[in-house]
């Protein structure tokens, strides 16, 4: 079992895809840890900084007469203000520089940074307020055609302090999402690849009902991937010269039956008008034995193509009691008993009357004290006789018997008694 999981395609498919993914999001996650341990901190405050003075830039207020009178925060942030008023501020100033509006805490000086606002637009700068760096964010606000300025300061300090706390969880949220993103591309993968393999094993299962009686038989193509197309356009190409080279055998078998049959005739008829040949019945023994294999032959020819068998109602028990009047006399003169135990009832079936019959037949006339065990498996092949066979015949009998069975779908079984041989067969 071990064995087949290992050379699997959907396993092999399987573990490849889950590995490359665990791979490929191992690699991301290396590369985005590296950046926050690597990266100089200012890289995130920057866009932090600047996204925070945008946002007190969106939800600036205006009155009448078009001056700044207070920005709109959400409780949040006006709690930050207020409880970090020391750390975290704002101030709206006119063109020439005068404050208008500014957050509680913030120093009333005329200016944050050196240079003018103009040149600090849109751009985080370092600078010292009241003796502590902060990181202040420049932007111009239009009101009408009136311009106004909006700046937004936060200490280096609280900046480094809520950075750390965004930063310090991502690590474990990696790792997790890792984790996470893999069990569930691996159990969502294990339908896909099922999926994805159906055709496969209906094309498996197709050809394993292939037999000789069904060489017509190709494998569906549709919803195959490409890449499997060819190996199946391949098989069937293959079958189509199978059941070309098997027809042709066949009809060589018939042919040459049916060639033989007349030469034989023509023989045994010469034979009786010559008075003058000697052991007569021997020769006569030898045609007879000729002319049953020739028969023989033709029945195998027959009952090995599916069109020839013409299907309908059938009495076992009638064709039975045919089998055992025409083996009555062959009976009598081998001193052996043939009997019909069957019941009373009718006993109908779907069959060929002529191909049951001919069953029935060889298997009667193959009967014998018992078989080797050691024979069984060979009984059914053609033209195998048992090596110390005291019968004459050409090892054809059973193997037309196997073939009858297989196109009518019955179980035909043998098996060794304390005396005797038991053939069964299952409708």
């Amino acid at each position: 079992m071990l064995s087949y999981w290992i050379k699997s395609l959907s396993v092999r498919l399987w573990v490849t895809s889950v590995a490359a993914l665990a791979v490929s999001l191992t690699l991301i996650a290396a590369i985005v840890l590296y950046a926050f341990n690597h990266l100089p901190p200012d890289t995130f405050r920057v866009g932090e900084s600047i996204r925070g003075a945008h946002k007190l830039a969106s939800e600036l207020r205006f009155d009448e007469s078009g001056q700044p009178v207070s920005i709109d925060l959400d409780e949040r942030t006006k709690w930050l203000f207020d409880f970090g008023s020391t750390e975290l501020m704002y101030r709206a100033l006119d063109a020439s520089g005068h404050v208008l509006l500014a957050s509680r805490g913030a120093p009333d000086i005329t200016s944050w940074d050196a240079d003018d606002l103009a040149s600090s637009l849109g751009v985080m700068k370092r600078v010292t307020i009241n003796g502590k760096p902060f990181d202040v964010v420049t932007l111009e606000v239009m009101h009408g055609q009136t311009p106004f300025f909006l700046q937004s300061a936060a200490s280096v300090a609280f900046n480094k302090a809520v950075l750390g706390e965004k930063i310090e969880p991502i690590p474990a949220i990696v790792g997790d999402t890792l984790l996470i993103a893999t069990i569930i591309f691996g159990l969502t993968l294990t339908f896909t690849v099922r999926r994805v393999l159906r055709p496969l094993r209906v094309a498996s299962d197709a050809a394993a009902s292939i037999t000789p009686q069904n060489l017509r038989m190709r494998l569906s193509i549709k919803g195959v991937p490409s890449e499997i197309k060819p190996i199946l356009i391949a098989f069937n190409d293959a079958l189509a010269r199978l059941e070309n080279g098997f027809a042709v055998q066949q009809q060589f078998l018939a042919s040459a039956a049916h060639e033989l049959q007349t030469p034989l005739t023509l023989i045994r008829g010469q034979i009786e008008l010559q008075p003058e040949v000697e052991n007569k019945d021997l020769l006569f023994r030898e045609i007879d034995l000729m002319a049953r294999q020739v028969r023989q032959l033709l029945h195998l020819a027959e009952v090995s193509e599916s069109q020839n068998f013409e299907f309908g109602e059938v009495d076992k028990v009638d064709v039975a009691e045919d089998v055992v009047d025409y083996l009555a006399r062959k009976a009598d003169k081998k001193q052996v008993k043939l009997h019909v135990d069957a019941p009373v009832i009718p006993a109908t079936m779907r069959a060929d009357r002529s191909a049951l019959f001919i069953l029935l037949k060889n298997i009667v006339e193959n009967a014998g004290p018992g078989v080797d065990p050691d024979h069984l498996p060979f009984l059914f092949e053609r033209f195998w006789r048992a090596p110390d066979a005291q019968h004459d015949g050409a090892g054809l009998g059973l193997s037309i018997c196997k073939e009858i069975a297989l196109a009518h779908n019955w179980k035909l079984s043998v098996k060794t008694l304390a005396s005797g041989t038991q053939f069964i067969v299952s409708f």
